[in-house]
C-alpha cells in the first residue's frame, strides 16, 4: 500500500508509543519485517521543541524512510508550525495524534479528547494538512472509535479528515474511556473502512499472526499496526508478515539470535539516551524481552538493582548465555500481550 507517494514494503505496522517507539526501537522492528514504524508523539508547544526528551524522540539517525513523525497538540495554528518544524528535520509523513487515552494528554484535551470536540480536531487537521502540502508532505490521523461507549463518531470524524485532505486513518478498535482495558472491537473500523476511499489501519489487541488475518478479513483494512505485542517481541513483524503470505508459521527465533538483538537494541538505546538515562529506560524494554523465559521474573529483580549500562549489558549477555544451555528457542505459546496488561488493569482497578 502506499501512503502519498510512498509506497510500503508491507502492511504490518508499528504504532506509535509514548515511551518505547525511540529510534532504536523503530529501527530493530524494520530490520524485523515491520513496514512502517511512526514516532512516539513529540510535542507542538514552541517552549519545548528544543528540550532533551523531544529532541531524543525526534532523533532519525541512521533510520530508514520514510520517517513519519507523530505530533499531539490543542492549537490549530501551532499544530501547523509543530508539523514544518519537523519536516525541516527530516520528517517526510506527519501523523496526528487523536488517539493517546493518557490522562495528562487527555486532561489538556489533547490525544483523544480532541473526538469530544469535532470542530477543534478539524480545525486541527485542515491547518496541518495546508502546512504539509507544499512540502509534498502526506498528512495521516490515529484515533479511536470515540470518546465513550454512547459517543463512537470515529466514522464521521475519518470522513471529514479525508475530506480536508489526510491520506491514511488508523483506528484503535477501543474508546478513550476504556484505555487499554477489555477488548478492541472491529465493528467500528469495519464501518471506517466502508465510509473512506483512502487507506484504513486496524490497531487494537492484534497480538499473532492469526489475529492480524482475522482483523483484516474483518475489517477490510489495508493493513495492521503493532503496539504492545511487539513489546519484548518485535519479530512479531516478521512472523505476521510471513504468516499472511504463506499461511505458515515461522519457528520462534533461537535464543542466541534474541541475545543479538537485545545486546544490540542495549549498545543503540545507550547511545541515544547516554549513561544515566540508559540504564533506567533499558529496563522496561529487558523485562519485556524475559518476563515469560525461565527465571525471567527473578533476573528482572535483580537487573533492576544493576547500576550502570556496562553491568545491565553484561548481566543481559549471561542471562541468555544460561537460557541457551536449557532451550535452543525460545517458548511457541506466549501468552497474549493484551491478556497480560488486561489482568494488570483488573489489579490495579482492584486495589483503587
Amino acid at each position: 500500500m502506499n501512503i502519498g507517494p510512498y509506497l510500503l514494503p508491507n502492511a504490518c505496522f508499528v504504532a506509535p508509543m509514548a515511551g518505547v517507539t525511540d529510534r532504536p526501537f523503530r529501527q530493530l522492528c524494520k530490520r524485523l519485517g515491520a513496514g512502517y514504524a511512526v514516532s512516539e508523539m513529540v510535542t507542538s508547544r514552541p517552549d519545548l521543541m528544543a528540550s532533551l526528551k523531544t529532541s531524543q524522540r525526534a532523533n532519525h539517525e541512521g533510520e530508514p524512510g520514510p520517517i513519519a513523525v507523530q505530533i499531539a497538540g490543542t492549537d490549530a495554528p501551532m499544530m501547523a508550525d509543530a508539523a514544518r518544524y519537523n519536516i525541516d528535520r527530516g520528517a517526510r509523513i506527519i501523523d496526528i495524534n487523536m488517539g493517546c487515552p493518557a490522562k495528562k494528554v487527555c486532561n489538556k484535551w489533547a490525544g483523544s479528547a480532541l473526538m469530544q470536540d469535532e470542530a477543534l480536531a478539524l480545525s486541527i487537521v485542515s491547518a496541518v494538512v495546508r502546512a504539509c502540502a507544499p512540502r509534498g508532505v502526506p498528512v495521516t490521523l490515529k484515533m479511536r472509535t470515540g470518546w465513550c461507549q454512547v459517543s463512537k463518531n470515529a466514522v464521521q470524524l475519518a470522513r471529514a479528515a479525508e475530506s480536508a485532505g489526510v491520506q491514511m486513518v488508523t483506528v484503535h478498535g477501543r474508546t478513550r474511556e476504556q484505555g487499554y482495558r477489555g477488548h478492541a472491537e472491529y465493528d467500528t473500523i469495519a464501518a471506517v473502512k466502508a465510509a473512506l476511499r483512502i487507506p484504513v489501519v486496524a490497531n487494537g489487541d492484534i497480538d499473532s499472526p492469526e489475529k492480524a488475518r482475522a482483523v483484516l478479513a474483518a475489517t477490510g483494512a489495508d493493513a495492521v499496526m503493532i503496539g504492545r505485542a511487539a513489546q519484548g517481541r518485535p519479530w512479531i513483524f516478521r512472523e505476521i508478515v510471513h504468516f499472511l503470505a504463506t499461511g505458515e508459521h515461522l519457528a520462534p527465533p533461537l535464543v542466541a539470535e534474541v541475545k543479538h538483538l537485545l545486546l544490540a537494541h542495549l549498545q543503540d538505546h545507550y547511545s541515544l539516551y547516554g549513561e544515566f538515562i540508559g540504564v533506567l529506560s533499558a529496563r522496561k524494554h529487558i523485562g519485556w524481552y524475559v518476563r515469560e523465559l525461565p527465571g525471567g521474573e527473578a533476573f528482572r529483580t535483580h537487573m533492576n538493582t544493576l547500576p550502570d549500562c556496562r553491568t545491565q549489558w553484561a548481566a543481559v549477555a549471561r542471562f541468555f548465555d544460561e537460557l541457551n544451555t536449557s532451550m535452543d528457542r525460545l517458548p511457541s505459546q506466549v501468552r497474549p500481550q493484551h491478556e497480560r496488561n488486561n489482568e494488570l488493569n483488573n489489579k490495579m482497578e482492584a486495589f483503587q
